[in-house]
């Protein structure tokens, strides 16, 4: 095998002669950070190609000389996948590879490079009377190779699935500079592996997404937002299994909110006005997306009346605008901020099974009171399982002042995890916070399989290095 090596002077000169003047960026502190400050780059010599063969040669000359190469999109992933700390790597970044090349209304699908903006595909879409429902909040900056690769979640998977489920087919560079040319717009294909479904979600470990050919969707006609309290966790559940009794696919996001997080938006100054006189303990956010002729506000009037009768919730609103739809939608994602304003202690971005996840959240912040007095903010994507459970110091004390107990937090939470048959990682992937976690609980044979497929398509060791495996 053999170390990796730094990028030097001679291995840039060569580039330079290969290259046109264009691709290089100066190392600029956007791609040496990442948005938790818990991984820093030290050096690297930043390359911005504008086209698949570009990215090929660059990955060929790193691959002769052994030098590392960190794909890098939007820089918004929150487990490190994105820095490389230690040594100078290759920082490919995607940021000039933006191109929309093709959409086609009438197969649903559009063509982007992996450097386009989430925002951009969607608008996209949209011009074309269609929907891409990947939605997150970094969706203004997040580029698609990068939620591709990272496998990202967001609010509409209940709906419409992850990112891989709204891939077709990926053109990509694989370790040795040789072109996967997969854009295909099928949704059958069966002639052998998936390397489009092995590539997304490898967090750029196996080859470099340069392109995608993405699912799209009719627009809902008519689209419902309601904010309502519920009694616990458990009501949370039942209320969920109400709607889709009701309205089946008709519901495109149900997301769990802990009071806590409403407390920490209020005190924050972050979220707008809250919708409640008295801060629940437990409430809903409901997105509904309806076709013409469904009424969306009286389909979830129903919904209430049906939930308060069943003692699931005694109160809630509805709204009736575009911009109380927005003003209700900005309470749920403007806590990853207010959260952040706080500073956890540890976060956990966790997927559990739904008849799970009441009793996970009692047991878990019984378990944790035990070890010490904390705050505890819980909310998430509830209707496919992913909980975002954080832990924070009491009211009055920082996250510095439990640094020494955040591992005992993360073996609590993680091993309860385990035991109710969840994931430690739901929706941000494993990058270089999470490889030991993964080596602690993942099973034997996968993890071997991975290091097998790993190291045949990768034997320099040359993509991603730390980034999953360590």
């Amino acid at each position: 095998m053999g170390d990796l090596k730094s990028v030097d002077s001679a291995f840039e000169t060569r580039l330079r002669a290969l290259l046109p003047d264009q691709v290089f960026r100066p190392l600029t502190p956007t791609y040496q950070e990442e948005p938790r400050g818990l991984f820093h780059g030290e050096g690297g010599l930043v390359l911005a190609p504008s086209s698949v063969d570009e990215v090929s040669a660059i990955v060929r000359e790193c691959a002769a000389a052994r030098v590392p190469v960190v794909p890098f999109g939007g820089g918004t992933g929150l487990v490190g996948g994105q820095i490389m700390p230690g040594g100078a790597p290759v920082i490919l970044s995607l940021e000039r590879m933006t191109r929309i090349r093709a959409v086609h209304p009438s197969e649903n699908v559009l063509v982007a490079e992996a450097g386009a903006i989430l925002a951009d595909v969607q608008a996209a879409a949209g011009a074309a009377g269609r929907l891409f429902p990947l939605s997150l909040a970094s969706e203004g900056s997040c580029r698609i190779g990068g939620c591709l690769s990272t496998n990202a979640g967001g609010v509409n998977v209940l709906r419409y699935g992850s990112a891989r489920d709204l891939c077709l087919g990926v053109e990509a560079v694989l370790p040795d500079g040789s072109v996967h040319h997969g854009l295909r717009r099928l949704r059958k294909d069966n002639t052998g592996f998936d390397l489009r479904a092995l590539l997304c979600g490898a967090e750029g470990t196996l080859g470099v997404i340069t392109a995608a050919s993405l699912r799209l969707f009719p627009k809902p006609a008519r689209q419902g937002t309601a904010f309502l309290n519920v009694r616990d966790p458990a009501a949370a559940l039942d209320l969920l299994a109400l709607a889709q009794d009701r309205l089946g696919q008709g519901i495109s996001a149900f997301e769990l909110i802990k009071g806590t997080g409403l407390d920490f938006l209020a005190a924050a100054g972050m979220g707008g006005p809250q919708p409640f006189t008295a801060r629940p303990d437990w409430s809903v956010l409901i997105e509904l997306g309806l076709g013409p002729g469904q009424d969306p506000e009286a389909e979830l009037a129903t919904l209430f009346v049906d939930a308060e009768s069943a003692g699931l919730t005694d109160d809630g609103v509805i709204a009736q605008s575009d911009g109380q739809r927005t003003a209700l939608w900005k309470l749920r994602e403007e806590i990853p901020l207010a959260n952040k304003a706080v500073g956890a202690i540890s976060s956990h971005d966790i997927s559990l099974p739904l008849s799970a996840i009441a009793d996970f959240l009692h047991k878990a912040d019984a378990d944790l009171a035990r070890a010490g007095t904390f705050r505890v903010n819980a909310f998430g994507h509830l209707g496919d399982g992913n909980l975002h459970y954080n832990v924070f110091p009491p009211d009055g004390q920082v996250a510095a002042d439990f640094i020494a107990m955040r591992q005992q937090i993360r073996d609590i939470v993680y091993g309860l995890v385990q035991q109710f048959d969840g994931s430690f990682s739901a929706e941000h992937g494993i990058g270089r916070l999470k490889p030991a976690e993964l080596r602690r609980y993942g099973d034997p044979a996968r993890l071997a399989a991975m290091r097998k497929i790993k190291d045949a398509l990768d034997p320099m060791e040359i993509m991603n290095p730390g980034v999953i495996f360590n």
